[in-house]
């Protein structure tokens, strides 16, 4: 939001130097000190959704092996030599055995979930607040995991990976409204990589844990995470911004003292919100989104960058990682997994440091033209794959190109969409072009998987080439279109925007 001009800066506790308070460039009358703490600790506890969205993206890769019709049983603590999975029990008659048919709807069915999850997510999130509407999210997590956990037929599958959709939609939508809301303007970057960050600890999770053990008590470990995350969510406060555009000014008094600090001087802040809450008005409706300016150049690049996310391939590569590193046939699948894994979480927090200092646009170019390269080697890989044999001695390239992809995505097209989708938008419209945002997302998120099979079908090469020609346009893109948001205000955002 907008401070006026009188108002003057505020001195941050920790760092002692002057720099804006919150998002919004909320200044202080006179000299105050912000904690930055709260914030971390409250963006933490909201983004446990993503960490269990991580799970359930990436439960496919050490569970399929072991309920594919046909596998072998596997003796306890034994590895399967053909996909790496070691698996700490012994089939019985009663478990749960997939065709092709089935394992295609089980993971199809998270991203149909998540349509459902993320279009009305903003609206509720607009109507009861994010806080509450990230609690009533979070019950689909839990009866997804125990509907799974107990599962005796893939209906029940079916069924826990539809909800688990439901709530990892929601949770792409309601989190990074609310880390925008509470961050303060140093840290809006590094809050904002939250959300990627805890997503790729909850996929190294499955990683790990999912080669140790059954897919049963994997489950049953993943329910852990919902839960503790619907703890946490009675200590953290509703954000300042909502309470505000419900009329409640004490209560968002009190979250802002609760997020900054017990010394921050909330007064001129609180009025700063009030004075833009008026000028944008009530809740905006999808018309109102389109017929504005700002907002509608702000939808058509959150969606772009949404669209390029998941046309980098990155959904497609997650799910089918085990058969593209088996195709190899010189790597352990596991192993491989797992340090792509662990690469992807050092890298998606070293891009937390690197993004105030970077900058988003510069980030995302580096991105998407490494991206480009890796996918256009695995192509090419491929391609010789098929027609000689001289890929066994170059059997290594894989790891490294998905290691390298995965790098560059982690500091790129990973955490910065999420980020400036939250930039973007005013209060006014900032709930249905979110949700809008998430929507197409998702959408491409089943295409993606989708067409990973189709194209596959048409060769092993052909997925990476196609993925490889979308990145490129991405970096034309950006590079054309796409101004740097670091450090800039609301106000000035929206004049960028707007054509001013």
């Amino acid at each position: 939001m907008v401070a006026t001009e009188e108002l003057k800066t505020t001195v941050s506790q920790e760092d002692g130097d002057t720099r804006n308070p919150i998002t919004y460039d909320l200044l202080q009358e006179s000299e105050s000190r912000t904690s930055k703490t709260r914030q971390y600790v409250a963006a933490m506890i909201i983004c446990l959704g993503a960490v269990a969205a991580g799970t359930a993206l990436s439960w496919t890769a050490p569970v399929f092996p072991q309920i594919t019709a046909g596998n072998e049983t596997i003796n306890q603590g034994s590895l399967n030599s053909s996909t790496g999975v070691i698996s700490n029990s012994t089939s019985t008659k009663d478990d749960i055995r997939l065709s092709e048919s089935q394992k295609t709807w089980v993971g199809s069915m998270l991203p149909l979930g998540a349509l459902f999850g993320a279009l009305p997510s903003g609206y509720i999130a607009d109507t009861i607040g994010r806080r509450y509407t990230a609690m009533v999210m979070d019950i689909p997590f839990i009866l997804a995991w125990i509907s799974i956990s107990f599962a005796n037929s893939v209906g029940w599958l079916y069924l826990g990976r539809f909800l688990i959709g439901i709530s990892t939609g929601s949770f792409c939508v309601v989190a990074p409204m609310y880390i925008s809301e509470i961050a303060e303007t140093s840290i809006r970057g590094s809050l904002g990589t939250l959300f990627q960050l805890l997503l790729t600890i909850g996929i190294l999770f499955i990683y790990v844990v999912g080669a140790l053990v059954s897919w049963k008590t994997l489950s049953m470990l993943c329910l852990i995470i919902p839960i503790l995350l619907l703890c946490g969510l009675f200590i953290v406060p509703e954000t300042p911004v909502y309470l505000l555009k419900r009329g409640k000014r004490s209560e968002a008094n009190r979250a802002l003292k609760w997020l900054w600090g017990d010394y921050c001087n909330t007064s001129n802040a609180i009025q700063a919100i009030q004075n833009d809450l008026d000028q944008t008005g009530a809740d905006a409706s999808v018309k109102d989104l389109f017929s504005n300016r700002a907002s509608r150049h702000g939808m058509v690049i959150s969606v772009l960058l949404m669209v390029f996310q998941q046309f980098s391939g990155i959904n497609a590569v997650i799910f089918f990682m085990n058969e593209i590193f088996e195709s190899s046939r010189t790597l352990n699948p596991a192993i491989c997994t797992i340090v792509v894994g662990v690469v992807q979480v050092i890298m998606t927090l070293t891009s937390s440091l690197l993004i105030e200092k970077a900058g988003r646009k510069i980030l995302l170019i580096f991105s998407s033209t490494i991206m480009t390269v890796c996918l256009a080697m695995l192509g090419a890989y491929n391609t010789i794959q098929r027609h000689t044999d001289v890929s066994q001695s170059i059997g290594w390239l894989p790891l490294l190109c998905i290691v390298l992809f995965i790098v560059s995505f982690s500091v790129g097209y990973g955490p910065i969409p999420w980020m400036m989708m939250g930039e973007l938008f005013m209060p006014d419209v900032k709930g249905i072009a979110v949700s809008l945002s998430v929507m197409m997302n998702w959408v491409c998120v089943f295409l993606v998987t989708w067409l990973f099979g189709l194209l596959t079908a048409a060769g092993a090469d052909v997925p990476f080439w196609f993925f490889s020609a979308w990145m490129a346009v991405a970096t034309a893109y950006v590079a054309i279109a796409l101004q740097e948001t670091k450090g800039k205000s609301a106000s000035q955002i929206q004049s960028w925007l707007s054509g001013r």
